[in-house]
């Protein structure tokens, strides 16, 4: 395993590390300025206009779509390539968006891109790689354990040329933005069939009669705005053709299984970013900050939380590398021990530096003076996001212990 850059990530690095100096921090207290003004005004899902300005000079400087690989849309990269350019991307929580890299986006785009059909990618994927509109999944439920996507109750029912949708979703990514036109929505087509050939996923667009978003789910108080929000949202008697179906019935966990991969990868190097920036923030904090006659920095306790940030850091870029190098190589099906042991580790990490930036900011680290509060939520739930902690663990577990029965 080679883990240094090559000469094309470098490049890239270079080029984000100046949009980010230059453009994405600066904007962070604009596009807060501008998402309180709007929220004053009853638009609080509306986008913040710097965001636009973002985009168009994102776009512009060619870090756009960098995500998406075996595409002419994408920027060519492999998961390795492209892991230390979502980590940086992880310093600011505007910056996926910014650079149209942002979930659920990203993982919709994959799923059309391999599964969708020319008509399909026609009329979503390419507004979607243009940046042009928004996009949601909609698989979890509120009635049921959703860490068994088999519990999965919402029905997709044929009647002639179409499909009948009924059910309820909750946390439906990127449902509550203004912008957002497409839903992709798991459902089951065929209770009787195996457990894992009953789901299908099916697109629905938004203004399809029937379809109704209810609230906004908020994440420890936040609405989450830079994913488009967390919609409750309700399917009664929606009709959509049965074109709209991805890949045929019976197909959907497989593609689920598919899309969460990248996905976990994904968040997973962002989180770096976010610890990395979370222990800049500690170290600076505590060597201004004087206590008993001197820098907090001095105290041993505060040491002590420095490097064991560093370690934790170190330990987990590694595993996340690692992880993107196996699936480059042997694809995500050889890569999924890695890739759910990331998923446990990362987050559980990046929580983990984060509350000692936050204990070293003292009551300033829990106010919206400092990202670390927020940073915090999304970390925390992240070790619920694309499925828990437990039921990777279980996994992980099984097949450990496969080999010894």
């Amino acid at each position: 395993m080679d883990f240094a850059y090559d000469a094309r990530t470098e490049e890239l690095r270079g080029q984000l590390r100046s949009f980010m100096d230059g453009h994405v921090m600066p904007a962070e207290p604009i596009f807060a300025e501008q998402a309180a003004k709007l929220a004053s005004e009853g638009r609080g899902w509306e986008r913040p206009p710097v965001m636009d300005d973002l985009k168009a000079k994102a776009r512009k400087r060619g870090l756009w779509n960098l995500f998406l690989a075996g595409h002419p849309e994408g920027a060519g990269l492999s998961n390795l390539q492209y892991a230390p350019l979502a980590e940086m991307t992880g310093w600011s929580a505007i910056a996926p968006e910014a650079l149209n890299c942002a979930a659920p986006d990203t993982g919709n785009m994959e799923v059309l891109a391999e599964f969708g059909t020319k008509e399909q990618q026609e009329r979503w994927l390419r507004p979607l790689l243009d940046g042009e509109i928004r996009s949601a999944f909609c698989m979890t439920e509120p009635d049921v354990a959703s860490s068994d996507a088999t519990n999965i109750s919402t029905s997709i029912t044929r009647d002639g040329d179409v499909y009948v949708i009924n059910g309820r979703k909750w946390w439906s990514s990127g449902a509550m933005d203004p912008r957002c036109q497409i839903l992709i929505v798991m459902g089951k087509t065929n209770p009787e069939a195996d457990r894992h050939r009953q789901q299908s996923q099916i697109l629905v667009p938004v203004s399809t009669p029937g379809v109704e978003i209810k609230r906004g789910v908020t994440v420890f108080g936040y609405t989450d705005g830079t994913h488009g929000g967390h919609a409750e949202v309700v399917f009664s008697d929606v009709r959509v053709p049965v074109s709209n179906v991805i890949a045929g019935e019976g197909e959907g966990f497989s593609i689920a299984q598919a899309r969460l991969g990248p996905g976990r990868i994904h968040h997973c190097m962002r989180q770096i970013g976010a610890a990395e920036r979370a222990l800049e923030l500690m170290c600076r904090r505590v060597t201004e900050r004087i206590a008993w006659g001197k820098p907090l920095a001095e105290q041993g306790v505060i040491q002590d939380w420095i490097a064991e940030s560093r370690i934790r850091i170190e330990q987990a870029r590694l595993l996340v590398l690692k992880t993107a190098w196996l699936m480059d190589t042997v694809g995500n099906k050889g890569a999924h021990t890695e890739i759910q042991a990331i998923k446990v580790a990362v987050p559980r990490m990046t929580q983990w530096v984060v509350d000692r930036a936050i204990q070293a900011h003292g009551a300033g680290g829990v106010s919206q003076d400092f990202p670390l509060a927020e940073m915090w939520a999304h970390a925390r739930t992240l070790r619920l996001a694309d499925g828990p902690d437990e039921v990777h663990k279980r996994s992980l577990a099984y097949r450990e212990l496969k080999r010894y029965r």
